[in-house]
C-alpha cells in the first residue's frame, strides 16, 4: 500500500487505523521516519510500515525490508513517490488535509490509477 499526502495529511494515522484492523495496538504504531521501517507483529497478520520521507530516492528492498516479512503481511510506505520504481500490484492511498480535522482520501489501483 503506497501512502501519499502532504506532511500532516494523516498517513501514520492511516497505518494506525491499519494496524487496529489487524488487531494490532494502534498506540505501537509510530513514524518510522529516523530508522525507515517499522514492523509490527501479533497481529492477524504482520504490518511493516516504511517512511522514505528522508530519503531522496531509494529501492525499496534497501530500506531493510525482510522481503519475507513483507510477503506474508501487510506493507504500508509513505512518500513512495521516492521510490526508484512502481511496485507491482500496490494500492495507492492519497489523502488531503481539507482542514478541520477533515481528510479526503481517494484509493485507486497504481498499475491502473483506477479505483478498486
Amino acid at each position: 500500500m503506497l501512502l501519499t499526502g502532504d506532511l500532516g495529511a494523516g498517513k501514520t494515522a492511516f497505518v494506525r487505523g491499519l494496524a487496529e484492523g489487524l488487531d494490532i495496538d494502534p498506540d505501537e504504531v509510530s513514524s518510522p521516519t529516523f530508522t525507515l521501517v517499522h514492523e509490527y507483529r501479533g497481529g492477524r497478520l504482520p504490518l511493516v510500515h516504511v517512511d522514505l520521507y528522508r530519503l531522496e530516492r531509494a529501492e525499496l528492498d534497501e530500506t531493510g525490508l525482510d522481503g519475507d516479512l513483507a510477503e506474508s503481511g501487510v506493507v504500508a510506505v509513505e512518500w513512495p513517490e521516492r521510490l526508484m520504481r512502481m511496485v507491482p500490484g500496490a494500492i495507492r492511498v492519497h489523502m488531503l488535509d481539507v482542514g478541520g480535522n477533515r481528510r479526503e482520501i481517494e484509493i485507486t489501483d497504481d498499475a491502473t490509477g483506477l479505483r478498486p
